[in-house]
């Protein structure tokens, strides 16, 4: 059942719209259709203003405080605030409110003022003038008095005011160029057609007498789908249908390039309009993190429940002593005695909560938030992720997955286009078996030449030259490619072609490398004009085509093709496509020959394409004709109607060739594959290529070694196998060799590894293995289909759709492990899966930005992948880990000394802060150096952290936000409470700090006294965990501390009018004043901060990390660095630095001045290379000495 759908009917029901049509019919000039035609129905449309805006004057403060108040922690503190305003509790209802107040105000502040400016940008883009006609003439109006049915008028360099239909431009042949960049980021010009019946109407008054209606599907997000039909009324004929699609509609936010003027009528305004409708988010994403602190948040809810229950059942046990129940000196009134127990226990009970509720950290949220949000910035500002070919940076479409980054153990990655520069050189064709190598030809440098075409490998005899010049003509008609002239574009792109310069265009870069390597055979396309494809052959003549239908590819079909006329008469239809959607349509022509120069190319990591054509007589080209138009007319499933048509045309076709070309990979492709493999992530490639073209690209990218086993699970094993026998015999080999070897649990590759296995599998037995069998063997299937995977280095993906991809991505994720997933695209058939990942990036590519679009992070190149995750990544979760443990380390160090002191007050609730100190300590005492913390900690050195991949490792399965640690940092945080309470309590006897026979030491002293402690020891331990010193951290953390001093300095040194009583009068001073109090101030952060430097020298010497091991290579070499030669440390992730046989080249001893001489005993580098000019100087293990050239003199 589809659940979707039900929920549409039901909401559409509820609201009112039971006569909901699926479609709209549009009014061109509001003129109302002929009599004897279709009714004539008024529509109600919202008019044309953009209202991107979340609040208003009068809804602001409610809504914003709803939204607020929907997250548990800004809940939960609410809830206190009001229980302490309704019962008597021991704090003020400030300590609770003021906190709460500061984060629902600064959140308010920063929502308003965002909401503002987007009020601002409304009412500008709101007020622009359009023009529109209106009774034969032009009128200016508002942009946001628009509506749906005005014929408007749009100049050069004007954005589109609404989603129209393109009527008719200044240009002779209806067509009119148009940038998309505000919509989709393509900086490219695209072009469009207007109507065939309506492009000759170029006055006013010939639109304004326009009588026609469209009808178009209601609105949708998609901006590159479109179906609808416009129907025209003539006075002498009956009506006219012509099906409309995306290249007839104008959207909002496009601009108008290199055309006069446009003229559309209005379809879709306001926030119907597609660009509106794309500024719904897309579905929230949660990461690992966010997962952890909710549910440390529920166990310290439970702590603080339990604390609660205790503290009151001991209160009771306490008081069923009547003398301590009632004392002589505070006698109970009637009333109080005569009061309900259960009521006066559930009391005390929520004041005891209120007492204790400190341990949840209500400014955690709002800490973590804005380190996401300013640590984001760090990405965009990386100089080094800037790409000069394509002029942009990363971009961070949203900041809550930035530790997700350093998480990640699968990726999932396109071929084309992101592990390739989709850059298409032509390299030959192959007709009828003859193979014709041409020169390079690469699009954007091609040029005319009539040299002789090779021949090689040819079977004996000639190709045919009719056959030949066909297959060239195919070549040259065969695709959507626009030819534009120099003097069109707003960039000049020359093509010397019979003395004219032009430019190819198209959303395809296989088709212009096609166009363009058939010009080397002489055969050139000029241009489509009127409807008439011109082609200039090998003689120099001017041939011209009609086209009479497109049948558009898809990545379903996997083809394209075209039905023209020649001046001769004949009809002809040419399709290219992939060998696999193209042999099986074939009925005639050199199968086998051609089949296998395309298999020969696909070994060798080329991209093929097969050309073939039939022709049609008159009589069957009229069904086809009527076949097409009846399902192009189709308002309802256009697109399944559409693709059965296609499937009718395309068949029995004759086979001429295929061609060839070469996608070669992005520079440093192979580096970042490899180094994402060495830091225990495994890769996977997802691509629609033939099995041969991808495994060569994947051998290329060190995907797979020549030491790699491959397996295969392809459609044509499982002709000659059963698909379960198959999936058993792959588990038994790879299983049974895995248990000789056992990997480590987060490696993905190693070249140690005795047994390195890769896996192909293609999409139609990708279908086998996840479609659900009657016998209920599905799951076994995924199940052993996934065990298999989980062993192997790499896996290769070929033949597949685009919802295949998310199938696979769907399928890693719901695995026991649950591993964080990723993945990365540069097209449109990337999206599903960038969707479906934990994190999903998207590559500023050729063929559009629609990845990039729907991503949640954009990248250059696919380069930048390597820092993305192994720096960016690295440094977040680091920096946010310590950021989460910290802030419940630190409120444990704060409230249980308070829950202790119950124990010694009778548990009457008696707080033993102060109410300033209670309010500000997570706001001002304590906020600022964790914040900085992890925005600027730098546990290991950049560099180290790209030369080692391996250190990526340590940080995996979220192991920093483990329970271990999470029970390490709670017990660290009671340790270092009842430090501070017991040391206070039992250092200071009251007969200790008397000074001159007067008591100095009292209830709000020996408070005072254990939050200084506890002020200077959070911070000092986040001291002691900072490795990456500034100015900045040294200002934050030492100023803190001195803000805390002043602050309470002033707080009790004054008496502050607005205050009824000042408990803290003077009591910071006496405290001070007292000499043993700095001595007891002292040996308390000794005692408190002592444990843990322990442990932390134990673990550094015994069970040392990588990252402690660099650490220390760090600071040797800072010591080191003004040595002459510094003693060779042993090496820990310089393996990573070796370099190839060929960049290890002799050192010229004769031209240095002195040669310094150093002995190795292990396979060990030079620390302080610097020194010499020279990095990555390598001894091998069997060497015993090693000579360097140094420029300077050195005495060794």
């Amino acid at each position: 059942m589809d659940w979707s759908s039900l929920g549409t009917v039901i909401r559409r029901w509820c609201v009112g719209e039971e006569n909901w049509v699926d479609n709209r019919t549009v009014y061109i000039g509001h003129r109302e259709p002929p009599h004897g035609t279709d009714a004539y129905i008024l529509q109600k449309y919202p008019d044309n203003r953009i209202v991107s805006s979340k609040y208003t004057c009068w809804n602001f403060i409610p809504k914003n405080l709803f939204e607020q108040f929907r997250r548990i922690a800004n809940f939960y503190f609410l809830i206190i605030f009001l229980v302490q305003l309704i019962i008597d509790t021991p704090t003020s209802p400030v300590t609770s409110g003021l906190p709460l107040f500061f984060v629902i105000t600064v959140t308010a502040i920063k929502q308003g003022y965002e909401d503002w400016l987007r009020h601002k940008a409304d009412n500008a883009v709101n007020k622009c003038p359009v023009h529109v006609i209106q009774g034969g003439k032009v009128v200016q109006k508002q942009s946001c008095k628009l509506q749906v049915g005005d014929i408007v008028m749009t100049k050069e360099n004007e954005t589109f005011p609404c989603d129209m239909v393109f009527l008719s431009s200044s240009s002779d042949n209806g067509t009119c160029f148009v940038t998309t960049a505000s919509l989709d980021g393509e900086s490219s010009t695209k072009t469009y057609q207007a109507v065939q019946e309506t492009k000759s109407l170029r006055t006013e008054a010939e639109l304004d007498s326009l009588n026609a209606t469209v009808e178009c599907e209601q609105p949708q997000p998609d901006l590159y789908n479109f179906v609808g039909r416009i129907n025209i009324y003539y006075e002498s004929e009956g009506p006219i249908a012509r099906p409309l699609g995306s290249e007839n509609v104008l959207l909002r936010g496009a601009t108008l390039k290199n055309t006069q003027t446009v003229y559309g009528v209005a379809i879709y305004t306001g926030m119907e309009t597609k660009m509106a409708l794309n500024y719904q988010s897309k579905s929230q994403k949660r990461s690992a993190v966010e997962k952890s602190m909710n549910a440390f948040l529920i166990v310290y809810l439970c702590i603080l429940i339990s604390k609660a229950l205790i503290t009151t059942v001991l209160k009771y046990v306490w008081q069923s002593d009547s003398m301590r129940d009632e004392p002589w000196f505070n006698k109970k009134t009637q009333t109080e005695r005569q009061k309900n127990k259960f009521l006066s226990s559930f009391t005390d009970f929520l004041a005891f909560m209120v007492l204790f509720n400190y341990i949840i950290p209500v400014s955690m949220y709002v800490t973590v938030e804005m380190q996401k949000f300013l640590g984001s910035y760090f990405i965009t500002w990386d100089e080094e992720m800037f790409d000069d070919e394509v002029c942009e940076g990363p971009t961070v479409n949203t900041s809550d997955l930035n530790e997700e980054l350093g998480q990640v153990e699968y990726i999932f990655t396109d071929k084309t286009g992101t592990l390739t520069e989709n850059n298409m050189e032509f390299i030959e064709c192959c007709i009828d078996g003859h193979v014709h190598v041409s020169h390079s030809i690469s699009n954007g440098q091609s040029f005319y030449s009539d040299a002789e075409i090779d021949f090689i490998d040819a079977p004996v005899g000639m190709v045919e030259q009719g056959r030949k010049e066909l297959f060239f003509r195919a070549l040259c008609l065969c695709h959507t490619v626009q030819v534009k002239r120099e003097d069109q574009t707003d960039y000049p792109k020359p093509h010397q072609e019979c003395g004219r310069s032009s430019v190819y265009i198209s959303s395809s870069p296989d088709e212009i490398a096609l166009v363009e390597g058939v010009k080397r055979y002489g055969y050139t396309f000029l241009q489509l004009k009127n409807n008439h494809m011109e082609l200039e052959n090998a003689e120099a003549e001017v041939e011209r085509y009609e086209l009479l239908e497109i049948l558009n590819f898809d990545s379903v079909r996997r083809r394209m093709s075209v039905i023209v006329r020649s001046e001769l008469g004949e009809i002809i239809l040419f399709c290219k496509g992939a060998d696999s959607s193209i042999f099986p349509r074939v009925k005639e022509g050199k199968l086998d020959l051609v089949q296998q120069r395309v298999q020969h190319n696909a070994v060798e990591g080329l991209r093929t394409l097969c050309v073939a054509y039939k022709v049609l007589s008159c009589e069957k080209y009229e069904e086809v004709h009527t076949l097409l138009q009846n399902a192009k007319l189709s308002l309802q499933d256009r697109d399944r109607k559409l693709a059965e048509a296609y499937d009718v045309v395309e068949r029995d076709l004759d086979l001429l060739g295929a061609t060839a070309v070469e996608d070669r990979l992005q520079h440093k492709t192979a580096e970042t594959v490899e180094a994402l493999q060495k830091a225990g992530i495994k890769v996977w490639v997802l691509t629609g290529d033939k099995m041969e073209t991808a495994a060569a690209t994947c051998y290329a990218c060190k995907l797979f070694r020549r030491t790699t086993q491959l397996f295969e699970l392809t459609t044509k094993r499982i002709e000659e196998q059963n698909l379960h026998d198959v999936l058993f015999d792959l588990s038994r080999t790879i299983l049974r060799q895995s248990d000789n070897l056992r990997r480590d649990s987060y490696s993905g590759f190693s070249q140690n590894d005795l047994h390195d296995y890769g896996l192909i599998i293609d999409g139609a037995t990708l279908s086998l293995v996840m479609k659900p069998a009657e016998s209920g063997n599905s799951s076994s299937y995924k199940d052993l289909f996934l065990e298999i995977c989980c062993h192997c280095s790499g896996v290769l993906c070929c033949r597949m759709a685009p919802l295949q991809k998310a199938q696979i991505v769907k399928l890693i994720k719901a695995s026991k492990e649950h591993p964080i997933t990723l993945a990365i695209g540069d097209g449109a058939n990337d999206v599903s899966m960038i969707l479906e990942a934990h994190v999903g990036i998207g590559i500023l590519g050729k063929e559009g930005r629609q990845a990039a679009r729907n991503s949640d992070y954009c990248i250059p190149k696919f380069k930048h992948l390597k820092k993305l995750l192994l720096v960016h990544g690295h440094f977040y979760y680091i920096r946010i880990a310590e950021l989460v443990q910290y802030f419940f380390y630190k409120n444990v160090c704060f409230i249980f000394p308070q829950f202790l002191y119950q124990f010694f007050c009778g548990f009457s609730q008696q707080p033993l802060y102060d109410t300033a100190y209670l309010t500000l300590y997570n706001i001002s005492f304590t906020s600022l150096p964790i914040l900085l913390y992890s925005l600027m900690e730098q546990h290991v050195s950049i560099d180290a952290l790209k030369r080692d991949p391996t250190l990526y490792r340590d940080i995996a399965k979220n192991s920093l936000l483990c329970w271990k640690l999470f029970l390490y940092w709670t017990f660290l945080g009671v340790f270092d409470a009842v430090a501070f309470f017991f040391g206070a309590y039992f250092l200071f006897d009251h007969s200790t700090m008397t000074s001159n026979g007067r008591l100095v030491f009292g209830n709000w002293t020996f408070g005072t006294l254990v939050f200084t402690v506890l002020v200077f020891t959070v911070t000092l331990k986040l001291a002691l965990d900072t490795h990456h010193w500034t100015w900045i951290n040294h200002f934050v953390i030492w100023g803190s501390l001195v803000f805390y001093i002043i602050f309470s300095l002033l707080w009790g040194g004054i008496i502050w009018p607005f205050l009824n009583y000042q408990t803290m009068y003077y009591v910071f001073m006496q405290m001070l004043s007292a000499g043993p109090a700095w001595l007891g101030i002292t040996l308390l952060l000794t005692v408190s901060l002592l444990p843990d430097v322990v442990k932390k020298v134990i673990c550094r010497q015994l069970w040392p990390t990588a990252a402690d091991k660099i650490q220390e290579i760090q600071r040797e070499s800072k010591k080191s660095e003004f040595a002459p030669l510094a003693p060779a440390q042993s090496s820990i992730y310089t393996n990573n630095m070796h370099r190839s046989h060929d960049q290890r080249k002799p050192l010229s001893i004769s031209s240095s001045r002195k040669v310094t001489h150093t002995y190795w005993t292990e396979d060990e580098y030079c620390n302080n290379l610097s020194m010499f000019d020279y990095s990555g100087n390598h001894c091998p293990s069997n060497a015993h000495c090693m000579f360097v050239g140094s420029g300077l003199e050195t005495s060794v």
